[in-house]
């Protein structure tokens, strides 16, 4: 009997089955596609969610307020910070349980290590001249400044230039000439000769010896500079004395700031690698510590003290020379030695006129190289800055506030107020946004112990170099997850407008040598944390390094492996039992976090993009990523589940005839309802056997792992489907009498109204089968919702962490299944309408035959079925829509936020878009109504 009806309705059947192929197939395709989606995400955040640390603890009140606020932590935490943590705080939390390892950093501050940049000028020579002069006028650009640095010179002479001493032996001179004499520059030479570089390079003064009008003679006492501003360029200007024909340098002086940093060296190379990355020497171990030589072995005094150090082989600050070559009218060159051999030299050699004679270029950079092959510096005076505070943006970006300019005496020395020579140009032409502290050393250097003014502190030490290491051998993290490792690498900055990174040229901004700087250059030398108390004790001013020299402490938990429930409560532990220890410590759990870049307005003309970090961003993706897996299962199965309940419906009232007929030959209501279930398990067992042959192709196209499994599922899926979806239709069935199924299902209406227009027909019409018209809008409105609530999801869900690198990247992998779920929402929901609308006009075909023997044309009928789909996708699309928006609220408060208009707008968008579906797929049933026969439908009725 269910084959026999099914052969004897195979366009029904065909079509019922088709459906529940569909179904089917799109169903287990689609939840297939999730799973992927889920798993992907899942896959990429634990792979993902591991850095160098898990938890970060700083001193007290070293969180920013913008920190406090988003829940970030700024990518230059480390550079600001200077001290904070005790010694015994240090060592309390490396004790406690679950600390695998606990890595302080100590900074200790900037050192200036001085140097040069040697210039080759050889090209810009006079070929002919048997003495000349060049002059170079450099311009340094370092990042977002361009900065003005002094003249610098260089004197070649074809003449030899030989060596001489006083008779004294307290004066030795390289750069000594002969030359014409003049008789008011006699009385300068040293042993018949001039010397050619002493006056301009040693005595800017020229003032008299002693106040007694005698003239200054060359000799090892410094001249007297305390009247003079250190960020006055001429202390800096040079002239390179140089003897020879083709070949002619300028060494450009130049000085580097280089923070000197404390650090546990088996921690720093247990946490990431730091003895891989030793290029000469060797690495620090814990049995290096402070010493002092004896007075035999000395050369400062009678007792000198070192530390040991590494030394980074990258300057990580970064600049350009771009200098501007003149060629000096000299007048008589015979004349030369006489003019630089005396106390005018600097007058004379500054008003000289010039021709430009070319460009040329050198990299800063160069002359830190240079400075590596020292062994040893001095600690006698070192800076430490404070942090840059931000303010928020009317547009809500950071804006960082400057700082007043530094102040001369940063910049002299204490016991003599000499100013320091070569102090960074950066320093009092650029802008400041930190400020910027000088911590003198004692005036016992050399001498073992302090007495006097420096009575109770130490003499400074000396740096020793046991090795250098490069930054770029470090282990290497994943750049989704990665945590600010400043002790080796600088922040990573970059232009975030136009003119900005037309400025930089598309480089990045590193830091230059500005100490006030926005970026101020990261840990260059490391030494022990035994060598501490060598370096704060040695300052003539106690300050808080005395007491808690330890900057920061990075804390990597044991038994982590990622964000499971597991690992997070080892990690919460950890956090959790230094928080009750020290509560006023910052604690930071950064497992799982992931750089958020933020833009941040340095001034009016620059803006820059720089990857803070967001805590936590791991969690959220899960947390998310669940829920909108969870919310996508449910609203696929019940769209499914409805079309399928419709396009059952749809057949069971198709046969309303024929099942009235079996009740009144005396089939009972189990009967019935047998049959029907029955014929929907056959067809879904064919639908389901042909949807898994179809669900295997589709899923190896897409791309799905294990294809063949999934498409198993297509059967089961299928029969279940075609059951739950057909089991109300067949209880409706056995529910109708026999008599009540042979008459025409529809049912005039309660009164009679006016129809006057063909759109007031097709509403009318809509209103005469109230159940039937909100089934088929159900369809589209559970459609347009399932879109509604999912575009919401997907905002909320990027908004929650595609601020993220790691959640940007999880969101790329999340689109895929987004979008098939909502264009097989609107599809299935749109295809329930119209088998409701085609059922409906089936079963009106006498009214239809009616209203065209009374005269109505075919265009008069298709404009009616029109209407009513145009009616029937409105009121579901503008229902979904609705409920679309109520089910977002009803998810959770602010989701919408930032999105409401966008979300509406959407909503709308897909109303039209069922609309527009509906109307398109009416194209067929409407031109089925021109073979409607009047005279053989009114017979038949």
């Amino acid at each position: 009997m269910i084959l026999d009806q099914l052969r004897r309705r195979r366009g029904r059947a065909l079509a019922l089955a088709a459906g529940i192929l569909v179904a089917a197939t799109s169903f287990t395709l689609l939840t297939s596609t999730v799973s992927t989606s889920q798993a992907t995400t899942v896959g990429t955040v634990r792979k993902n969610a591991r850095s160098a640390y898990d938890v970060l603890v700083r001193p007290p009140d070293s969180q920013t307020a913008v920190e406090r606020q988003s829940g970030l932590v700024a990518p230059n935490f480390l550079s600001g910070t200077f001290g904070g943590i005790t010694m015994e705080q240090y060592r309390r939390i490396r004790s406690l349980a679950g600390v695998d390892v606990a890595a302080p950093v100590a900074n200790i501050g900037y050192l200036m290590v001085s140097s040069t940049v040697t210039v080759d000028v050889s090209r810009f020579l006079d070929s002919e001249a048997s003495r000349q002069i060049l002059r170079i006028s450099p311009t340094l650009t370092s990042g977002l400044g361009a900065y003005r640095t002094s003249d610098e010179y260089v004197y070649l002479t074809r003449s030899p230039l030989t060596s001489a001493g006083t008779e004294e032996d307290l004066f030795q001179s390289d750069t000594l000439e002969a030359g014409a004499v003049d008789k008011s520059t006699r009385r300068y030479q040293l042993k018949g000769r001039y010397d050619v570089c002493f006056y301009f390079n040693w005595d800017k003064t020229e003032q008299t010896e002693f106040n007694l009008k005698l003239p200054m003679r060359p000799n090892m006492i410094a001249e007297d500079l305390r009247d003079r501003s250190p960020f006055d360029p001429d202390l800096s200007s040079r002239m390179n004395c140089q003897s020879g024909r083709d070949k002619a340098t300028i060494d450009v002086p130049v000085s580097y700031p280089v923070l000197l940093s404390a650090v546990d060296p088996a921690a720093e190379d247990e946490l990431v690698g730091l003895g891989s990355t030793v290029t000469s020497g060797r690495m620090l171990t814990e049995r290096d510590k402070p010493w002092t030589v004896s007075s035999a072995k000395s050369v400062h005094g009678q007792h000198d003290s070192y530390i040991p150090a590494l030394l980074s082989d990258d300057p990580l600050t970064t600049g350009t020379l771009d200098a501007t070559v003149q060629r000096l009218d000299v007048g008589d060159p015979a004349e030369l030695p006489s003019k630089l051999g005396n106390p005018t030299a600097d007058s004379f050699v500054r008003g000289l006129r010039g021709t430009t004679v070319g460009r040329t270029r050198v990299d800063l950079g160069k002359g830190y190289r240079k400075a590596l092959t020292e062994d040893s510096f001095d600690t006698g005076n070192y800076w430490t800055v404070g942090p840059v505070t931000y303010r928020r943006t009317s547009d809500g970006d950071l804006a960082a506030q400057s700082q007043p300019p530094q102040k001369r005496g940063l910049w002299v020395t204490v016991s003599d107020q000499q100013p320091f020579g070569s102090v960074p140009e950066e320093n009092h032409q650029g802008t400041q946004y930190r400020k910027v502290t000088s911590h003198a050393a004692t005036d016992c250097v050399g001498l073992g112990s302090c007495d006097g003014v420096d009575s109770g502190r130490l003499p400074n030490p000396f740096v020793h170099l046991v090795g250098r290491y490069d930054t770029g051998r470090l282990h290497g993290f994943s750049a989704l997850s990665d945590t600010p490792l400043e002790t080796y690498q600088s922040p990573q900055v970059t232009g975030a407008d136009a003119a900005t990174r037309a400025k930089l040229q598309g480089k990045p901004l590193r830091p230059d040598r500005n100490l006030g700087g926005y970026l101020s250059p990261p840990p260059t030398m490391l030494t022990t944390m035994d060598s501490i108390t060598a370096l704060t004790k040695s300052r003539r001013v106690p300050g808080l390094q005395d007491r808690a020299p330890v900057s920061a402490i990075r804390i990597r938990v044991a038994g982590v492996t990622g964000v499971d429930t597991a690992s997070r409560a080892r990690v919460n532990a950890v956090a959790g039992a230094i928080r009750a220890a020290y509560p006023r410590l910052q604690v930071d759990v950064t497992v799982g976090s992931s750089p958020a870049p933020r833009t941040v307005a340095l001034s009016g003309s620059a803006q820059v993009t720089e990857r803070w970090v967001a805590k936590g961003v791991a969690l959220r993706i899960l947390r998310a990523v669940d829920t909108k897996s969870a919310v996508l299962f449910v609203l696929v199965l019940v769209v499914c589940a409805l079309f399928l309940g419709q396009a059952a419906l749809a057949s069971v009232r198709s046969r309303r005839t024929e099942i009235g007929t079996l009740r009144c030959l005396g089939w009972s209501g189990g009967e019935v309802l047998r049959l029907v279930l029955g014929e929907l398990a056959v067809i879904g067992l064919a639908a389901g056997s042909a949807g898994a042959l179809l669900a295997y192709v589709l899923g190896l196209l897409l791309g799905q792992p294990a294809a063949g499994t999934k498409a198993l599922l297509v059967l089961p899926v299928a029969l279940l489907l075609a059951m739950a979806a057909g089991l109300v239709p067949a209880w409706l069935a056995t529910r109708l009498g026999p008599m009540e199924a042979v008459r025409p299902p529809v049912t005039a209406a309660r009164r009679a109204r006016p129809v006057r227009s063909v759109a007031g027909l097709a509403v009318l019409n809509l209103l005469r089968v109230r159940g039937r018209t909100l089934l088929g809008a159900a369809g589209l409105a559970l459609g347009v919702a399932a879109f509604t609530v999912l575009l919401a999801l997907t905002l909320a869900f990027r908004g929650e962490v595609a601020g993220s690198l790691l959640g940007s990247a999880v969101v790329a992998q999340a689109r895929e299944a987004d979008y098939l779920s909502v264009a097989l929402s609107l599809l299935l929901g749109a295809a329930g309408a119209i088998d409701v609308l085609v059922i409906s006009q089936r079963e009106r075909a006498a009214d239809l035959a009616v209203l065209r023997a009374t005269g109505w044309t075919d265009r008069e009928l298709a404009r009616l079925t029109l209407y009513e789909g145009i009616g029937l996708a409105l009121l579901g699309g503008l229902s979904g829509a609705v409920a679309g928006l109520a089910g977002v609220l009803a998810l959770g408060r602010g989701v919408l936020h930032g999105h409401l208009f966008t979300v509406t707008g959407a909503a709308l968008l897909a109303t039209l878009a069922a609309t527009a579906l509906v109307v398109a797929a009416l194209t067929v049933p409407i031109r089925r109504l021109s073979r409607i026969a009047p005279a053989h439908l009114l017979a038949a009725e």
